[in-house]
């Protein structure tokens, strides 16, 4: 039987050698299903730049994602961003985090234009400029006017994707992000996580099986095999 996760974090100082202050801290985290006991005491600090959630299959990446995005509710600890703890002011929690879990259906019935426009209306932060160059080096400027059901399972995804880089929000949530896409997305999306990696307030966590190529990270949450 797999061991619950306790204590997988690692992360790096700052170039100067100082320690970098934390986006999201993590404390103590308890989380497991009937039988099956999955984090116990887990705690890290999520430096800015890009973490990776790191594990094989059944170790919990997307229950962790889920759970730092205040989908899933500890059993204990806390969480944290800046003064908003997720236990004890969820909304201001979840204004500071992005996250659409990339096998929802909930906006198969609106275009992808819609779609960008409620983000708009949900992230203060919320970049223009960076919206439009996603749209146009992923390739989505000939699905935009499409309702999401009709688009293929690569081509959603480079919808949320590119929402979540334009979001602005401090802690940004992604879930298997290269998933069905093409090479030229695939490349373009290391780019973009290289070129935010040294970003000095904002955090970008991703969960995966495997490290981005060629990409700084800022720390590893190393579930297990």
């Amino acid at each position: 039987m797999k061991q619950p996760i306790n204590a997988p974090y690692q992360h790096q100082t700052s170039l100067e050698g100082n320690a970098t202050t934390a986006v999201l801290q993590l404390k103590g985290l308890d989380f497991g299903y009937p039988g099956h006991q999955l984090f116990t005491s887990l705690s890290a600090d999520i430096l800015p730049g890009v973490t990776l959630i790191q594990g094989g299959d059944g170790r919990g990446k997307t229950t962790l994602v889920r759970l730092l995005a205040g989908d899933l509710q500890a059993d204990a600890g806390q969480l944290q961003i800046g003064p908003a703890s997720m236990q004890e002011q969820a909304a201001a929690y979840r204004q500071q985090v992005f996250w659409i879990d990339p096998r929802t259906e909930a906006f198969d019935q609106i275009t992808a234009l819609e779609f960008f426009e409620s983000q708009r209306a949900a992230c203060p932060a919320f970049d223009e400029r960076i919206l439009g160059k996603l749209v146009d080096s992923l390739d989505l400027a000939p699905h935009t006017r499409k309702k999401l059901f009709m688009l293929s399972t690569g081509s959603k995804r480079k919808v949320w994707m590119a929402a979540a880089f334009a979001s602005g929000a401090a802690v940004t949530l992604l879930d298997m992000p290269f998933a069905a896409l093409d090479k030229a997305s695939i490349g373009f999306i290391l780019e973009f996580l290289q070129d935010v990696s040294d970003h000095p307030q904002r955090a970008w966590v991703l969960a995966d099986y495997e490290a981005p190529a060629g990409v700084r990270l800022a720390g590893v949450i190393a579930l297990g095999d």
